[in-house]
C-alpha cells in the first residue's frame, strides 16, 4: 500500500476521532507484506506471504484516555472503532498526566532495500542448512524462520505531527540443539536481521562460534559444588542481564513508584567506569531501527549509561510528566554495550574461577535486582581456559552490584542487526550445582 493511501487513512481516522469527541487524537496506520520460509526438523516446511494492515488509535478527552487497535483499513471498519475508542476514554480514570507529541518537524522516512530478491534468498537458507548439516553434523535444526519483511507505517495526531516509515530486509533465526546417541543438549537459538545476501548467512555474527560450543555441550555434566567466582556473559547472553536491568531500574514504573534504587541518581555512578549502554536505533549497524517514537517523537541515539553514569532513565512522555523526569528520546530495543580493549581469548586467560554463561533461564529478579537463573548452553572457566560445559547450574547475584563489578570486556563484538554487544566478565556472581 502506497504511503499517501497510509496518510489518507491516518488523517480520516483523525477527523473521525475529533467528531466523536475526542480533545486530543493520534493514530498509526500500518501496512505489511511477509515472505516467509520455515525449515521444520531439518526440513523445508512451509514457503508463504502474508498480508497485514492495522490501524491503532488513542484518544484523551476529559483527562481520560481510551485505546483501541483494529487490524482493517476501511473507513466503515475505523468509524466504529473510533467509536469503541471514545467509548473506553469516557469510562476511564482522569490522569492530568497523559498527552500527545507536539508538532515538530514531519518527516518521511526509508530503510533498506527496493525489493526481495526471493530465488537468491532462497539459496541461501538452503545453502544455510547444508553448512550446518556438514560443519556440524551432530547439530540439529529443530526450526528456522527466515523472511524478507517489507512494511510502511505512517503515525500521526491532531497537533500536526505526521512521520511515516517504510522498511524492508531479510531475517533469519534458529533455534538449535546437538545430539549424539542417547546425548542431547539444551535447545539455543540464534538470529540475524541483515539487508545482503552477498555472503552465506552462517558467516555472519557469531552463529559459527554458537555451534560448535553447542557440540561440545554433548559432553555436558552436572555441575557439584558451589563457588563465587566470575561469570562471563556471552553476546547472546548479555542482552537478557543488561536488559533486564534497565528495565528494572529506570522503567515508567518504578521511577514512578520510587522502587528503583536508581531513582535518585541521574548523573551518578551506578556501574563501573569500562560500562557504556546506549540505545542505538540510528546507528549504521542496525537493521530497521526505530525512526520514531510510539508517542510521536522523532527518534534520537541516547545513552542509559555512559562511563558508569546513569545518563537517562528509561521514562516515555507520560512517565516523564509522571515523575518529573525527563523523557528518554528513544525506547527502542536496539542496544550497545560498547566493546573494550581485551581481546575475547585474554580475557578468558585471565579468570581462574568463573562460568562462561551463553544463555540463562530465570524469573524475574526482586526489586532491588536480586536474581536467579540456571545456566544454560555454559561452560567452566577453569585456570584461564574453557574446560568443561556444564548441567543443572544455577548463577545468582544482584543485578545492581553485578554492574558495578565489571572487571573486563572484549574488544570483539557481535553485531546481529539490532544489537552490539561484547563478551563482558562480572566478579562477584555465585554459581552452585547439586
Amino acid at each position: 500500500m502506497e504511503i499517501s493511501k497510509l496518510k489518507e487513512i491516518a488523517q480520516y481516522t483523525l477527523s473521525r476521532l475529533k467528531e466523536y469527541g475526542a480533545d486530543d487524537a493520534q493514530c498509526k496506520v500500518s501496512f505489511g507484506i511477509v515472505d516467509e520460509i520455515n525449515v521444520d526438523a531439518g526440513e523445508f516446511s512451509l514457503m508463504r506471504s502474508t498480508f497485514d494492515s492495522s490501524v491503532t488509535m488513542k484518544v484523551i478527552k476529559d483527562m481520560k484516555k481510551g485505546v483501541i487497535a483494529i487490524n482493517k483499513t476501511d473507513y466503515d471498519s475505523i468509524d466504529a472503532a473510533a467509536k469503541e475508542c471514545i467509548e473506553a476514554a469516557d469510562v476511564a480514570a482522569e490522569d492530568d498526566c497523559l498527552s500527545i507529541a507536539d508538532k515538530a518537524e514531519n518527516e518521511d522516512f526509508t530503510f533498506g532495500v527496493s525489493e526481495s530478491d526471493r530465488d537468491k534468498f532462497f539459496k541461501r537458507i538452503q545453502e544455510y542448512v547444508e553448512n550446518v548439516n556438514t560443519d556440524y553434523p551432530k547439530v540439529f535444526i529443530e526450526q528456522l524462520i527466515a523472511d524478507f519483511a517489507e512494511s510502511e507505517s505512517v503515525l500521526a495526531n491532531t497537533n500536526g505531527v505526521e512521520f511515516s516509515y517504510r522498511t524492508a530486509y531479510y531475517s533469519m533465526g534458529s533455534m538449535y540443539s546437538a545430539h549424539d546417541g542417547d546425548k542431547t543438549t539444551s535447545f539455543n537459538s540464534t538470529g540475524i536481521d541483515f539487508t545482503d545476501l552477498d555472503e552465506p548467512i552462517i558467516e555472519k555474527v557469531t552463529q559459527r562460534m554458537m555451534y560448535e560450543l553447542c557440540e561440545k555441550e554433548l559432553e555436558a555434566v552436572p555441575f557439584e559444588g558451589k563457588f563465587t567466582g566470575t561469570a562471563v556473559f556471552a553476546p547472546s547472553a548479555l542482552g537478557d542481564i543488561i536488559r533486564t536491568a534497565i528495565d528494572n531500574f529506570t522503567c515508567d514504573e518504578t521511577i514512578i513508584d520510587n522502587t528503583s534504587p536508581w531513582r535518585n541518581k541521574l548523573g551518578q555512578k551506578v556501574a563501573s567506569d569500562s560500562l557504556t549502554v546506549s540505545l542505538i536505533p540510528l546507528d549504521d549497524r542496525v537493521i530497521g531501527g526505530e525512526r520514531y517514537t510510539a508517542e510521536g517523537y522523532k527518534t534520537e541515539n541516547c545513552d542509559i549509561i555512559r562511563n558508569g553514569v546513569l545518563e537517562n532513565f528509561t521514562l516515555t512522555e507520560y512517565g516523564a510528566r509522571k515523575s518529573g523526569e525527563k523523557r528518554c528520546p528513544t525506547l527502542s530495543s536496539c542496544m550497545e554495550v560498547a566493546s573494550g580493549s581485551t581481546p575475547y581469548d585474554e580475557l578468558i586467560s585471565k579468570i581462574d574461577n568463573g562460568i562462561l554463561v551463553c544463555r540463562i533461564s530465570g524469573g524475574s529478579p526482586a526489586g532491588n535486582g536480586d536474581f536467579s537463573g540456571v545456566a544454560k548452553n555454559s561452560f567452566l572457566i577453569e585456570n584461564g581456559k574453557i574446560t568443561k560445559p556444564v548441567l543443572e547450574t544455577m548463577i545468582s547475584g544482584n543485578l545492581a552490584d553485578m554492574l558495578m563489578n565489571v572487571t573486563d570486556i572484549s574488544k570483539e563484538t557481535a553485531e546481529d542487526g539490532s544489537t552490539v554487544f561484547p563478551w563482558v566478565a562480572f566478579d562477584g556472581v555465585t554459581v552452585s550445582g547439586k
